[in-house]
């Protein structure tokens, strides 16, 4: 009843979510990265979005864990139960073939850390696993034409992770990664609320604050968010009203050093593949390059211009899925190339 095609899974096993692309069906799942587990028996109580309600509100006997930090495998076991439950949840129970996995992984892993992908995916079912790097996917799953002979430069702002890559002909030309993300967002504005009013948030308020009112460029509007948290001194509930130039000014340090490593890249890119990126421009995806007025700010300090993608959250998944056909064609390319020559 299923052909090959529904045995062909892409993978973005993100640092806060984890999306899922099966070949002729699309995003299947789009689950917050996080395992609430019984303590001392391991035995899962929670997976994803449930789960990460859980997360700082969990009884003495449950944990409520992000199996992934920073772009990596920080809980090989947790991470495991996680892609099983997830696999469990969009495959039909009465199918038989194991998947092939394409999954998206930072380039700045270690080989350790690599392995530890590959793992976690053949414990979890696969009868094949290729792990490929964010930005290769990303650009994959945004429909950049990076089979053809000119530069393309994508920027990936994940949760653990940040990638820069300029690709041509299919291949990565040059690429670097930083651990930095949007889970630095959250610890810069955490920081910030910490230092200048002495209130303590947590992760869920800092990400409201991010989304809500985070910025990276001045804008005309002011905004400003209520945040509840418990007063360093005291001890003692408190709230108050923070808005979005505070907020701007927490997520500088972050911001400046993603926008630095983009420089680098540029500075390492051969002048004719940095010819064809003037004219076309940066890609952004992740979530990251959801962050308000990020694109122009980029876009002003780079002299380069800037797009998001059009469904930046979903195109690492979405290139992972498409891998099997990409390479396909890649394949059919070089073998026309060597023909000629």
């Amino acid at each position: 009843m299923f052909g090959n095609s529904f045995s062909d899974i892409g993978i973005d096993l993100g640092t806060c979510n984890t999306l899922i692309y099966i070949r002729g069906k699309g995003i299947v799942l789009n689950e917050p990265s996080v395992v609430a587990v019984e303590r001392g028996t391991k035995k899962v109580v929670a997976v994803g979005a449930e789960a990460k309600r859980m997360l700082w509100k969990t009884p003495a006997n449950i944990i409520a864990i992000r199996p992934m930090r920073d772009g990596v495998i920080a809980d090989l076991e947790s991470t495991e139960k996680m892609i099983r439950y997830f696999i469990s949840r969009v495959l039909p129970r009465y199918r038989f073939i194991k998947p092939r996995m394409v999954i998206g992984i930072p380039s700045c892993i270690t080989e350790v850390e690599r392995r530890a992908v590959e793992e976690s995916a053949y414990k979890a079912g696969a009868r094949e696993v290729i792990v490929i790097e964010e930005s290769l996917a990303a650009a994959i799953g945004a429909d950049i034409p990076i089979r053809e002979p000119a530069g393309h430069m994508i920027c990936d702002i994940g949760g653990g992770t940040t990638e820069i890559s300029v690709i041509s002909l299919g291949g990565m030309v040059v690429t670097n990664a930083i651990r930095l993300g949007g889970d630095e967002f959250d610890e810069a504005i955490i920081k910030h609320v910490r230092s200048v009013h002495n209130l303590i948030i947590g992760e869920q308020m800092a990400e409201r604050l991010k989304i809500e009112i985070g910025n990276a460029s001045p804008d005309k509007t002011i905004e400003k968010v209520e945040v509840k948290g418990t007063d360093a001194i005291t001890g003692l509930p408190r709230r108050l009203e923070i808005d979005s130039v505070e907020v701007r000014e927490a997520l500088k340090d972050p911001i400046t050093q993603i926008i630095d490593e983009i420089k680098s890249t540029l500075g390492q890119t051969p002048p004719e593949l940095a010819a064809d990126i003037v004219e076309r421009g940066i890609v952004m995806t992740g979530g990251g390059s959801l962050l308000k007025g990020l694109d122009k700010l980029i876009s002003r300090e780079t002299g380069v211009p800037v797009i998001i993608a059009e469904q930046p959250l979903d195109c690492v998944a979405l290139g992972a899925g498409k891998y099997f056909e990409y390479a396909k064609g890649l394949n059919n390319t070089r073998t026309i190339y060597d023909e000629l020559n």
